[in-house]
């Protein structure tokens, strides 16, 4: 049940980013948050939200941050 949670959980998250982009930075590090959680408790990552957690990453760093 633990998967299906964070999976929920990200969902909403991912809703969030498309629905308020002022607040996405915010929203995208509750993201990589969870996907840290699940790491930590061995559940499996979704390819995708894998790709999107590098491709957050990517931008990040290229604006300089």
């Amino acid at each position: 049940m633990a998967l299906e949670s964070f999976k929920a959980r990200i969902s909403l998250l991912l809703e969030e980013m498309v629905n308020q982009p002022k607040d996405g930075h915010e929203v995208q590090e509750q993201l990589r948050e969870k996907l840290r959680e699940m790491r930590a408790m061995g559940l499996p990552l979704p390819a995708d939200l894998v790709a999107l957690e590098k491709r957050l990453d990517d931008d990040f760093y290229a604006q300089g941050s």
